[in-house]
């Protein structure tokens, strides 16, 4: 399978480039720069780059962009479509032969004992390994709670095995705590990482980012495993986590066509303006007077916020009608939230209220609310706003409706990251969301999860049986591990 040879393939196109340049074989094995080892540094930059397309990706059928229609942040203007979930099966294998791949071979190189000194000029061996293995953990972690059941164990070993098993979420999960627990650890004082253009080598963020994962992972399992939830869920804050709006993990677009934000070419360069945030988002925005309205969506071309009717067939008008996504997410050079202090705050509140931990559910709620209006109206955010808008009866705490409330405001704070909203709304149920009225997908309900590639039947067709003997149909319907009613 493509995605798992890549590995070796990328490997072989970097030594015949190199042949290129010699005379024959003698003068490439005895070259003391080792010129068959890929640049780490270049890897983790592509790999990075990728972390920012997957949280960012619009267009019909993008990866982040479906998500986020499903939850009803955005609903599409002119093709309407994805908003009745024509879209089934999803492809990860650009994932597993990229990214992934990248990630495995700066683990790889700076284990190696034939060429872990050659590779330290682009950082010390464990800050890379490190780096590295938080990442690859993030972008699994992104793959199974779309997907369910993936390849994961036997996955990105080349030539060794081509038709991978399929492993279960549940050992997923928990592997993933043990890699960023362990990642965290083994940073050391080192040289500076290169290449990194996430959060620049900086150790102390890698490890907080690190354990914030660990976190959000804990409660994502809170009704699958709450015992194993609860425990990591403490482990990790112990351990350190974002502590303020100034540890935000944001991927960092430029004001450069060869990486700018993929709204910005969607409604600028492209002029296409497929996506524009839906009704169901803005009205409700506009019942509890939010101040994050001008900050998420545009005004019309009349001045107004008005939000794309939802999954409505044939298309209800031209784009200028409706609110598009605002300037603070549609720039050129807009950044993507990856992780921010706002989900670490609404985390901690949860978990309050689920007797996780002795902290006050309110305090932490409204803590959490300040810190997301903070996070989006930048220098606009003042004391009084924030007064203002949490004394409303819709937004004041109500302790009976505090999981509901935790995750209505989750579902605001994280515009745009169409995944994690996702993931929130399956977990909790809230907020309550009607399903598209007519559905292209042949179901009445909000899909549950992404089907399979349509690789895996033919090309992984023992180990795909498999998984849908043990884990259930492949459709959108089928509730991953952690998703319990």
């Amino acid at each position: 399978m493509n995605r798992y040879t890549f590995l070796k393939t990328s490997v072989m196109a970097a030594a015949l480039l190199t042949v290129a340049g010699c005379n024959n074989f003698d003068e490439l094995n005895t070259n003391p720069n080792n010129p068959l080892l890929p640049n780490t540094a270049s890897l983790l930059t592509g790999a990075e780059r990728t972390v920012g397309t997957i949280n960012s990706q619009v267009g019909p059928g993008g990866f982040n962009i479906v998500p986020a229609l499903y939850v009803q942040q955005f609903g599409d203007v002119t093709y309407i479509e994805d908003s009745r979930y024509k879209t089934i099966n999803f492809s990860y294998n650009g994932l597993y032969s990229g990214p992934l791949v990248n990630l495995q071979q700066i683990i790889t190189q700076n284990t190696d004992p034939n060429t872990r000194a050659a590779v330290a000029a682009y950082g010390s061996n464990n800050n890379q390994i490190a780096i590295a293995r938080i990442l690859k953990a993030y972008i699994f972690q992104y793959i199974t709670d779309r997907w369910g059941d993936v390849p994961y164990s036997e996955a990105l070993k080349g030539d060794e095995n081509f038709s991978p098993k399929f492993d279960r979420q549940q050992d997923i999960y928990n592997d993933l705590f043990k890699e960023w627990r362990e990642a965290a650890a083994q940073f050391d004082n080192g040289t500076r990482v290169q290449g990194d253009i996430l959060l620049n080598g900086d150790v102390a963020r890698w490890k907080k980012f690190a354990n914030t994962l660990r976190m959000i992972a804990a409660l994502r399992i809170s009704k699958a495993d709450p015992a194993k939830g609860r425990t990591e869920f403490n482990a990790a804050v112990a351990d350190g986590v974002l502590t303020s709006n100034a540890d935000n993990v944001q991927y960092r677009y430029l004001s450069d066509a060869n990486n700018e934000n993929p709204l910005y070419s969607n409604y600028v360069r492209q002029n296409r303006k497929d996506f524009a945030v839906s009704n169901t988002f803005v009205d409700y925005l506009k019942s509890v007077n939010d101040p994050r309205l001008p900050f998420i969506a545009a005004p019309n071309q009349t001045g107004q916020y008005v939000g794309v009717p939802y999954a409505v067939f044939p298309s209800p008008g031209e784009a200028s009608l409706f609110s598009l996504a605002a300037p603070t997410v549609s720039a050129q050079n807009a950044p993507v939230n990856i992780m921010t202090y706002g989900q670490v705050l609404f985390a901690q509140a949860e978990a309050a209220k689920l007797g996780w931990t002795t902290g006050n559910a309110k305090t932490l709620y409204e803590s959490a609310v300040r810190a997301s209006l903070q996070q989006w109206m930048g220098s606009s955010f003042t004391e009084a706003a924030y007064t203002s808008y949490i004394a409303q009866p819709n937004v004041a705490y109500n302790d009976a409706r505090a999981i509901e409330q935790i995750a209505t405001q989750r579902w605001i704070h994280l515009f745009f990251q169409g995944t994690e909203a996702w993931n929130s709304w399956r977990r909790t149920g809230f907020p309550v969301l009607r399903p598209a009225a007519t559905t292209l997908n042949g179901g009445t309900a909000i899909p549950r999860r992404l089907a399979y590639p349509t690789t895996e039947p033919t090309l992984n067709a023992t180990n795909y049986q498999a998984v849908i003997t043990s884990q259930g149909a492949d459709d959108q319907y089928t509730r991953v591990w952690w998703d319990k009613p």
